[in-house]
């Protein structure tokens, strides 16, 4: 029996029916993965780890953005990182001026906020921006690279 006879519409459709949970699965799974190849492909921002990160801060023209909140940036933060919160960026944004001619490095807790600030930042025209990825989780006890503290007392803040 050839391929086209026993490969019709119908039974497609009925085998669909049967086994809907299947059906349902390929089209998220093949949703995610179209929608992951366009934001790759639309993506203005780089990845580095943080070893590659501390290279580029070595060359210079670099300035390292931490964009967690106030109380997580004094606990601990790469040494001349400009603590920009993330939950303040859309107010903030035209303090990113300022560093348009540099190459910016992001760093949060994680990861997470500095690929969603990434896109903030390349949407406001800036072209070197890269994410520091693990973010301070990985730079501090993946790779053992220094930090600054900041000695604040809690009756001063």
């Amino acid at each position: 029996m050839p391929l086209s006879e026993t490969f019709t519409p119908e039974r497609f459709i009925e085998f669909i029916l049967n086994h809907y949970i299947l059906a349902l699965a390929l089209v998220v799974v093949t949703y995610l993965l179209i929608q992951e190849l366009f934001d790759s492909a639309l993506k203005k921002f780089g990845f580095v780890s943080p070893l590659l990160a501390v290279t580029k801060m070595n060359n210079g023209n670099t300035v390292v953005i931490d964009v967690r909140e106030h109380d997580e940036f004094n606990k601990g933060h790469i040494d001349s990182a400009v603590n920009l919160p993330l939950s303040k960026i859309k107010e903030q944004i035209s303090s990113f001026d300022a560093y348009k001619n540099n190459q910016v490095l992001i760093v949060c807790q994680d990861g997470t906020r500095s690929a969603t600030t990434g896109k903030i930042i390349t949407k406001a025209g800036h072209k070197d921006v890269f994410v520091i990825t693990g973010g301070m989780q990985s730079w501090q006890e993946d790779y053992k690279l220094p930090i600054k503290v900041n000695r604040k007392s809690k009756a001063g803040a």
